[in-house]
């Protein structure tokens, strides 16, 4: 049978290519590859190296289509650490990618909370119509639930897929129950190479769109 092709803005090269191909193509065979949320799926295992991924990721209110608009507008891409900015592709799209983590150090200090929450409270008024990715810092997205929450911010899309075992799955559960665009995990698993994972293949799909 035939191989399918699936372009990826990551890999530049001939070999990386042929890897990542083969990869795809044995994945899309056991998660399936009929719709955008297969594709996230496909790159979240292969990310991870575990196929049980697929079956805890969730998806709420149409976040690939969600994300994909934002992206053509240009809306920034907010992520809670430089892991995960470092990891997010910069081709394919005009989107800035700005980091929480040390925008907030004073208030962090002052009110004794996380560095990572403090830079969102920090980045409140710029968060509307956004992409949020917090692969990292459970606190990170529950401040951003209590202010999605208050109203006083609403994303575009939310990737809250942090990991851990305090506060890690219920900050996830807490995003589920918001009438929003959002991609998260089931329970404690989750971390950087599935949050990186997920923006960057609604990012490679959107510049798949616009090579269409």
């Amino acid at each position: 049978m035939t191989e399918k092709k699936y372009p990826d803005l990551g890999a530049v090269t001939p070999e990386a290519r042929e890897i990542y191909n083969k990869s795809r193509n044995f994945i899309a065979g056991i998660v399936g590859d009929g719709t955008p949320e297969d594709k996230i799926k496909q790159r979240c295992v292969i990310a991870t190296g575990d196929l049980g991924v697929a079956e805890i990721l969730r998806f709420k209110n149409d976040p690939v289509n969600a994300g994909l608009g934002a992206l053509e507008e240009g809306a920034a891409i907010y992520v809670d650490i430089r892991m995960v900015e470092a990891g997010v592709v910069k081709r394919g799209h005009d989107s800035p990618v700005i980091t929480a983590i040390g925008r907030g150090d004073d208030l962090a200090e002052r009110e004794g909370i996380t560095r990572t929450s403090a830079g969102f409270l920090e980045l409140k008024r710029d968060l509307s119509g956004s992409i949020l990715v917090i692969g990292n810092a459970p606190s990170a997205l529950l401040t951003v639930c209590e202010m999605i929450e208050r109203g006083e911010a609403e994303p575009a899309l939310v990737i809250g897929v942090p990991v851990g075992f305090v506060n890690a799955a219920e900050s996830k559960e807490r995003l589920r129950k918001i009438d929003l665009p959002s991609i998260s995990t089931e329970g404690t698993r989750g971390g950087t190479p599935i949050a990186v994972a997920a923006i960057n293949e609604i990012i490679n799909l959107h510049h798949g769109k616009k090579e269409h």
